[in-house]
């Protein structure tokens, strides 16, 4: 796992035990799952919106916005980005189609 992801993931457990006065992850984490969903949903549109824009400086840093609230939903519910690379390595070598059809 890259040593940014790794530290990022380390703050972001920190973050659960400070004041959400003090700290905006903390108070995301104060304001629960519905309020993170929600910014992920925000960053993740904003994201969007950058790729068909095509400006590949604000593509990175939507995308750095998305990757960061995608890494407090997965703190907010104990999991980390480890988790998420193990699911990836798992996929590693299935197609996507066949990768779809063991979802069922």
């Amino acid at each position: 796992m890259s040593d940014v992801l790794k530290m990022l993931a380390e703050v972001l457990e920190q973050r659960k035990q400070d004041s959400p006065e003090s700290s905006y992850t903390a108070s995301l984490y104060a304001k629960g799952t519905d309020t993170i969903l929600k910014k992920v949903g925000e960053e993740a549109a904003e994201t969007i919106i950058a790729g068909k824009g095509g400006d590949k400086e604000q593509i990175v840093y939507e995308t750095a916005d998305l990757w960061f609230h995608s890494m407090v939903l997965l703190a907010h519910n104990d999991l980390g980005p480890d988790d998420v690379l193990k699911e990836l390595g798992r996929r590693f070598g299935l197609s996507g189609l066949e990768e779809k059809a063991s979802r069922k």
